[in-house]
């Protein structure tokens, strides 16, 4: 199949290496060539516009940072609706505004061009892998013709309703994630506070009820202080801006995840936007005037 696919970031590169591997033709655009290069020595061919990829492919991907990327990369002045076709499909797998995914489908609904939104999660691991679960809303008709694309990038793959859906989901994923994060990290500030292992805290919690993958993976970074990314909290601070804000406008009580909203505003504020979000044991450790990592 013929595709098209913008995003060469720590998601989407590996995604379209995954598409390439199986056999299909990809037209890339990107604003940086060295983001891209690695996709060409794959057989990837470049293109110079979102149009010109879309006027190429019969279905085009866009995995990138935030709504307003995704807004000029689908409808501004050399965007995808430019060079799509009646019948052409659009899947958006990035982590944006429902509300602004609603407008963009409808907008594409006028040319005849269909659209998914289409959010991932499990990290660059899952991109890579090819064991990302993805969270799907749009049509369901739509939804079948994609799912053997899907299949190839994901490994949990639900159609959970209408446009909009699949980033209603997605912040659904952040809240739980983030509020997980909060709880491993402030179990090992308290283990530590009482002169408990927070290893052995650790080991003891991963074999009851409260295990977790956070607590597997992103606990060990906490334990080590390792914040390598991973999920930057760039990117979680920006996913849980949209939580709020839906929550906003859809009047819905979300004390757990404002907490964690400020977390992520408080490791921006420190200067800690390119580490894990898992940094967010850095937060709380400057809570008690804590710089050394050690929880005393």
């Amino acid at each position: 199949m013929k595709i098209g696919f913008i995003g060469s970031g720590i998601m989407g590169r590996p995604m379209a290496e995954n598409l390439l591997r199986a056999g299909h033709r990809l037209f890339v655009y990107g604003r940086r060539f060295d983001r891209i290069e690695p996709m060409l020595v794959m057989g990837a061919l470049g293109k110079g516009t979102p149009a010109e990829v879309a006027a190429e492919a019969d279905i085009s991907f866009t995995v990138v940072s935030d709504t307003t990327d995704v807004e000029q990369i689908i409808l501004g002045d050399r965007g995808l609706v430019h060079g799509a076709r009646p019948g052409h499909t659009i899947v958006d797998m990035s982590t944006v505004s429902p509300a602004a995914t609603r407008r963009i489908a409808a907008a594409l609904a006028e040319r005849g061009v269909h659209m998914l939104d289409a959010p991932v999660s499990g990290g660059e691991t899952g991109a890579k892998d090819g064991t990302l679960s993805i969270m799907v809303g749009g049509e369901a008709p739509i939804f079948d013709k994609v799912r053997p694309l899907f299949d190839i990038l994901g490994k949990n793959v639900v159609h959970v309703g209408d446009h909009g859906a699949g980033q209603v989901v997605k912040c659904c994923n952040q809240i739980v994630a983030g509020l997980t994060l909060e709880g491993v990290a402030e179990a090992i500030l308290l283990a530590r506070r009482n002169g408990v292992d927070p290893v052995k805290m650790r080991e003891a919690l991963m074999g009851g009820f409260a295990g977790s993958r956070i607590l597997d993976v992103h606990g060990s970074r906490m334990l080590d202080a390792h914040y390598k990314p991973g999920f930057k909290v760039k990117l979680h601070h920006k996913d849980m801006a949209i939580v709020m804000d839906n929550a906003q406008e859809t009047a819905t009580p979300l004390p757990g995840a404002a907490l964690v909203a400020q977390q992520m505003n408080a490791l921006m504020g420190a200067g800690d936007s390119e580490l894990d979000s898992s940094a967010i044991m850095r937060a709380l450790e400057r809570l008690i005037g804590d710089t050394q990592g050690n929880g005393r």
